[in-house]
C-alpha cells in the first residue's frame, strides 16, 4: 500500500474500535512495512482527526509502544448539529402535555444517537469508570454507544427481572414524574463490587430513575462517578439528584415550553 492508503486503514481500525491500545507491530504485520513507517503514517492520521475535532490519538514510547483512538467532539463540531436537533425537539406537536415531550423516533435515529454519545463520551472520559449503566429501554442506545466509545461494558437495568437473569437485586424507587412507587431489578452476576459507573438516562423530569439506579449501584457497592442525561426538564431543585450533565434543558412552564441546548456545549 501507499503511504495515503495505510493512513486510511490505520483510521479506520482505530475509530471502528475506541479507546482500544494497538501495537504498532499489529499495523507493521498487516500493512506488511517497518514500525519506522507506521510511526510517520500515524503523524497523518493524528493531524487530520485532530484537524476534523473529532478525537485524537494518543501513543505510547517504549519498545511495546502502542496507540489508540479517543474519541472527542469539539464545540466547533458538535454546536451546529446539537442546535439543529434541538429545533426539532421544540416543535409544537412533541409537547404530550404533564411535562413530557415525545422522543422515541429520535432515540432511535442513529445520527442523533452517535452524536449525544459523542457529547458524553468527551464529557466522561477522564472519571476513570468501569461500566456505563442505564435502565431500560429508550435510553439503551445512547448508552450502548457511549460504552463503545469509551471501550466500557454495559450493564442494562430491567424494570422486571427475568429467569435467564438468575439471582437479581430488586428496590423499589419513588418516581417523581409519575408519582408512585415503581421497582426496577439486576442480575447479581452484573457488577462486580467496588465498581465505578457512569449513569445515562434519556429524559429526566423529577429523577426519580437515576436516583434509583444510583440506590441499585450502592446494594452492589458500587461508586456513582457520572451521570449524563439527553434531555432535563423542569428546574434543579425539583430533582432528586444533585449532579448530572444534560444535553438539552426543556423548560415545560405554561405556555413558555421550549427546548435549548445546554450552554456548556454551544460556541
Amino acid at each position: 500500500m501507499k503511504r495515503a492508503q495505510r493512513a486510511c486503514f490505520i483510521t479506520q481500525t482505530l475509530t471502528e474500535d475506541p479507546n482500544r491500545d494497538y501495537p504498532l507491530a499489529f499495523f507493521a504485520e498487516k500493512l506488511g512495512c517497518a514500525k519506522s513507517s507506521v510511526s510517520e503514517d500515524l503523524q497523518i492520521v493524528r493531524q487530520s482527526v485532530e484537524a476534523a475535532g473529532l478525537g485524537y490519538v494518543e501513543t505510547t514510547a517504549g519498545a511495546r509502544g502502542g496507540v489508540r483512538y479517543v474519541p472527542y467532539i469539539s464545540k466547533e463540531v458538535a454546536s451546529p448539529q446539537l442546535v439543529k436537533y434541538g429545533e426539532m425537539l421544540a416543535q409544537p406537536d412533541r409537547m404530550i402535555g404533564s411535562g413530557f415531550i415525545y422522543t422515541t423516533d429520535l432515540m432511535s435515529d442513529p445520527g442523533f444517537v452517535t452524536l449525544s454519545a459523542r457529547v458524553f463520551a468527551r464529557r466522561f472520559a477522564a472519571v476513570e469508570a468501569d461500566m456505563v449503566v442505564t435502565v431500560e429501554t429508550k435510553g439503551i442506545g445512547v448508552a450502548m454507544m457511549t460504552a463503545r466509545l469509551l471501550n466500557m461494558p454495559l450493564v442494562i437495568i430491567r424494570r422486571e427481572a427475568k429467569v435467564s437473569d438468575g439471582s437479581t437485586i430488586s428496590i423499589n424507587y419513588f418516581s417523581g414524574s409519575a408519582d408512585r412507587i415503581q421497582k426496577m431489578s439486576l442480575s447479581k452476576r452484573a457488577i462486580k463490587p467496588g465498581s465505578r459507573a457512569i449513569i445515562i438516562d434519556d429524559f429526566m423530569r423529577g429523577g426519580g430513575s437515576v436516583k434509583g439506579m444510583q440506590d441499585m449501584l450502592a446494594e452492589f457497592d458500587s461508586k456513582t462517578v457520572g451521570v449524563g442525561v439527553v434531555i432535563v426538564a423542569g428546574k434543579d431543585e425539583q430533582k432528586k439528584i444533585g449532579s448530572y450533565f444534560p444535553i438539552f434543558l426543556y423548560n415545560d412552564a405554561g405556555a413558555a415550553c421550549r427546548v435549548s441546548v445546554n450552554p456548556e456545549l454551544v460556541v
